[in-house]
């Protein structure tokens, strides 16, 4: 019987896995009850295997993928996003709409934040960087979903290494009532992305929100300022 390629890999994650990374990895990506992460189980392999074992498996079809981002084993779902991103780049337009869809449909199974980071820039942000309807992100910031609030954000880093900034300021607004940390974090390192490119903008765009903006992604966003502009940013 010939098994399916996803089955092989996981595998071949089980025989490298790494119980004493892996209590660090739960730890580390807040799987405990309640907490972000909760229910992520990890085996411990480290990011340089992952991308080796996904380089071999690099062929994997849209539905042998979907499988892997069904599985409750993050690096089967890290594996599965590195695949898809190499396929993403290799194919022409009308294959590359083909992965943004599934990308938006299996969304929800992008469910941690190294994940979202990998992957939206290099697949959602790519897709609409040359698109006027950019609408789908508006939506996906505007959703109940912790990691989907995250992708819409993080997609816009591909719009910020082409100088175009104006949906990176839009979401951030948009997101700065809410209440989770790692918006905050992702809302301050865009725009300290953006500060990276044209810290006029930025601090144009600081000067009129620092007040309303939430202090976490404030304290990101300025990260790389000398210390008395720093300072100037943060008092009450």
């Amino acid at each position: 019987m010939i098994l399916p390629e996803s089955i092989k890999l996981k595998k071949e994650l089980k025989r490298v896995a790494n119980p004493k990374r892996a209590k660090t990895s739960q730890r580390f990506f807040k799987t405990g009850r309640g907490e972000y992460g909760e229910g992520d189980v990890f085996l411990g392999i480290n990011t340089p295997q992952q991308r080796k074992i996904a380089a071999k498996y690099n062929n994997l079809s849209l539905t042998e993928i979907k499988k892997l981002l069904k599985e409750k084993i993050h690096e089967c779902r890290f594996i599965a996003l590195v695949i898809l991103i190499k396929k993403y780049q290799k194919v022409e337009q009308k294959e590359k709409k083909q992965i943004f869809e599934f990308y938006l449909n299996n969304s929800k199974k992008i469910n941690n934040w190294d994940l979202v980071d990998i992957s939206a820039p290099k697949i959602i942000g790519d897709y609409l960087l040359d698109k006027k309807n950019k609408k789908i992100l508006y939506q996906l910031a505007k959703s109940n979903n912790l990691w989907q609030k995250r992708i819409a954000i993080l997609a816009t880093f591909s719009f910020i290494k082409n100088n175009e900034f104006e949906h990176t300021f839009k979401i951030s607004k948009l997101l700065f009532n809410d209440q989770h940390d790692l918006i905050h974090k992702a809302i301050g390192w865009m725009l300290r992305e953006v500060g990276n490119k044209n810290q006029k903008q930025e601090e144009l765009f600081l000067k009129k929100y620092s007040k309303q903006m939430p202090r976490t992604a404030l304290r990101y966003a300025i990260e790389k300022f000398d210390e008395k502009k720093r300072k100037e940013y943060l008092e009450p």
